[in-house]
């Protein structure tokens, strides 16, 4: 069990995908995603996303992510954020974004 004041130090924020691009350097197939978090600014991501979702199909799109988490290297490229998904039933990732549009830089609670 976690307290509150444990998942309050999970800083999870609303972002739009502005950018998108294939991550061939990656071990696993994954892209290159620069999400706009408003005030907070555009930060980077890898995610292995690349069954469900095509590139063009990610521009615009609004996802959650964990701002706090240290910036990972990943190959050649800085991963700042962790951009959140659920597994299907073949363990291949699917976002998570708000049911509605929403600010960006937005906290969950």
């Amino acid at each position: 069990m976690i307290s509150f004041a444990d998942f309050e130090k999970v800083d999870i924020r609303v972002g739009r995908i502005v950018r998108a691009e294939p991550f061939a350097k990656a071990r696993k197939p994954a892209y290159k995603l620069w999400v706009d978090f408003g005030d907070l600014g555009i930060r980077t991501s890898s995610a292995q996303i690349t069954v469900h979702y095509k590139i063009e199909e990610l521009i615009s799109r609004q996802v959650l992510a964990v701002m706090n988490f240290p910036p990972k290297q990943i190959a050649d490229f800085m991963s700042e954020v962790l951009v959140l998904g659920v597994a299907d039933a073949n363990s291949e990732i699917i976002l998570i974004n708000p049911e509605q549009e929403a600010p960006l830089g937005a906290r969950l609670f």
